[in-house]
């Protein structure tokens, strides 16, 4: 895992935020530095760290029980450190001779000044949050995408977890349904179907989208919108 100083810099969240913020926030850097749609070759280590913190605060739990570690690590490294006594030799400041020798052989330290000693480093100040405004919204609908425990730790092939079973169509290499059959992406999420249907990646499956989008009811034939659009009113 990689390692993450700050997760709430990392995900671009406030530490107060809520849990859907994040979870939002989340998703949209997901989208944004994923390998599979990020051609920059500083995507996959974004991508990473991105994921790092969000097992470190995405489950309410492992959020709360960070944040207690962070204001323990951060009480104890605002302690001022002590100072030992400063070093001289015992006798010397006073004048008195060592054993077995005389006081004129050895130059007296009455009256030496000290040496001056060096403040307590200040504690490190902790970077600015940066504040992502509550209203925010990724743009597009949650139907059929709502979070669910796989997206933590991802399973199978993508973090949509393995395929539910009953294959039928083309089977997706990319993505978080790669291993899916697009029959079983158009069962579980139709709405990435829609997306598919208009990124570039998905022009390979151009005519199986097509055929999905008009059994489901999603996108009709010409003949049939114009039908429509008629109405009750259309001449007989």
């Amino acid at each position: 895992m990689a390692d993450v100083t700050d997760p709430y810099k990392v995900l671009q969240v406030d530490p107060e935020a809520e849990d859907e913020v994040i979870q939002a926030a989340y998703r949209r850097l997901a989208r944004k530095y994923h390998p599979d749609l990020a051609a920059t070759p500083e995507a996959a280590g974004k991508m990473a760290a991105i994921n790092a913190a969000w097992e470190l605060i995405g489950d309410p739990a492992a959020r709360a029980a960070f944040d207690r570690a962070r204001s323990s690590a951060s009480g104890q490294s605002g302690r001022a450190s002590g100072h030992g006594p400063a070093s001289g030799q015992s006798g010397a400041a006073s004048g008195a001779p060592a054993s077995g020798g005389s006081a004129s052989a050895r130059p007296s330290t009455a009256g030496a000044r000290p040496a001056p000693t060096r403040p307590p480093a200040a504690a490190p100040r902790a970077p600015e949050p940066e504040i992502v405004s509550r209203d925010w919204t990724p743009g597009r609908s949650s139907h059929g995408s709502g979070y669910d425990e796989s997206m933590q730790q991802a399973q199978g092939f993508g973090a949509a977890g393995p395929p539910p079973g009953r294959p039928s169509g083309t089977v997706l290499n990319f993505g978080r349904y790669a291993g899916w059959s697009l029959g079983e992406v158009s069962r579980h999420d139709l709405e990435y179907i829609e997306w598919l249907d208009r990124a570039p990646i998905g022009r390979n499956y151009r005519q199986e989208i097509d055929d999905i989008l008009r059994s489901t009811g999603r996108r009709k034939s010409a003949a049939r919108e114009a039908t429509d659009r008629h109405g009750l009113y259309r001449r007989r």
